[in-house]
């Protein structure tokens, strides 16, 4: 890890600052707006799909890691597995903003389509066949998955990765900053063990995040959408893939596995959002639970008169860090020797 490489990370914190307040002025001119759906008053008035910026500003920061790399110091030996991670992100990035633009409250993309988008989009990372094949599984031992790793588990792992994180939204701040959170943590995770460029591309993305969370938080300024949500989906199970800790990031989805049980419970077709009073408080819009959201007012209930919608978010946040942490303690042994 060379000093010059956070010349990457200011490149995309940077980009985004000067990049967002744009596109949120562009949005407001020409009409792309959408709804804040947790709040009272829901007016078209939050600019849409900023994770354009997002993915701009994250692809222009890991391409001048290549650039100081080549250029500078010598060598570009993970070349093709970024550029195999890039081309990856891109593609799921036009996915999420076609979907966005034909709009969630339209349906937008069938899930059928996504999920078939989502395994074509892995395809830059099957064929140059990264990862690791050989496994320790429960009661199996030591297992060699072969050809079948990068032809059955990457895909898979893309595909649920990128799905399971969209379930996960629709609260100010909710995406991004969950984002800045886990691929902080597999940043660090990717450094420990030794596979440090990953990191500086992790961090690339944080960079950018940190930046978008600022306008995202409550009250919102520029909503995500799934061109985010996707793209930070993928890159945390590419993450995994090419650092090797497919168990620590599997550990770490902990409450988006939590999240697609209940999601699967409401069908699939009940939202996220709360149930808004008219002092802008929160309540559970339904008779059982059906995310992570819902589970989380619930909870906050109980100990507090009023819930708002930055009580939610804080508290998923705090579970998440809560998750992370458990994470060093548990697989412990393998990550620090």
């Amino acid at each position: 890890m060379e000093p010059i490489l956070i010349v990457s990370l200011l490149i995309s914190f940077f980009l985004m600052f000067y990049t967002l307040p744009k596109w949120i002025k562009k949005c407001r001119d020409v009409g792309l707006l959408w709804e804040d759906m947790n709040k009272v008053d829901r007016v078209k008035r939050v600019a849409a799909s900023g994770g354009v910026v997002v993915v701009l500003s994250f692809v222009l920061g890991v391409l001048s890691y290549i650039a100081i790399r080549t250029f500078i110091l010598g060598g570009n030996g993970e070349i093709v597995e970024i550029f195999a991670l890039l081309s990856v992100i891109l593609i799921l990035a036009l996915v999420g903003f076609v979907d966005d633009i034909l709009g969630w409250t339209s349906k937008g993309l069938s899930i059928r389509f996504r999920l078939f988008l989502a395994l074509v989009a892995s395809i830059p990372l099957v064929v140059i066949n990264v990862g690791t094949k050989v496994v320790g599984l429960p009661y199996f031992g030591i297992v060699d998955l072969g050809i079948y790793y990068p032809l059955f588990f990457i895909p898979i792992g893309i595909m649920g990765a990128t799905t399971t994180y969209n379930f996960l939204a629709g609260f100010n701040g909710l995406e991004a900053g969950q984002g800045i959170i886990i691929i902080s943590f597999l940043s660090f995770i990717s450094y420990i063990t030794g596979t440090a460029w990953l990191s500086v591309v992790g961090l690339c993305m944080v960079a950018s995040l940190l930046v978008f969370y600022l306008y995202n938080k409550y009250p919102a300024r520029v909503f995500p959408g799934d061109v985010l949500t996707y793209s930070v989906g993928a890159l945390i199970a590419i993450m995994a893939i090419l650092g090797n800790f497919e168990k620590i990031a599997v550990f770490v989805f902990i409450p988006y596995i939590i999240e697609t049980v209940l999601k699967v419970r409401g069908k699939l077709v009940k939202p996220s959002f709360a149930k808004v009073n008219e002092d802008g408080s929160l309540d559970v819009p339904y008779n059982k639970v059906y995310g992570l959201t819902h589970l989380s007012v619930l909870i906050l209930k109980k100990y507090k008169r009023k819930v708002y919608e930055r009580d939610v978010v804080h508290f998923i946040f705090g579970f998440q860090i809560l998750i992370c942490l458990l994470a060093l303690v548990v697989f412990r042994e393998g990550l620090f020797i």
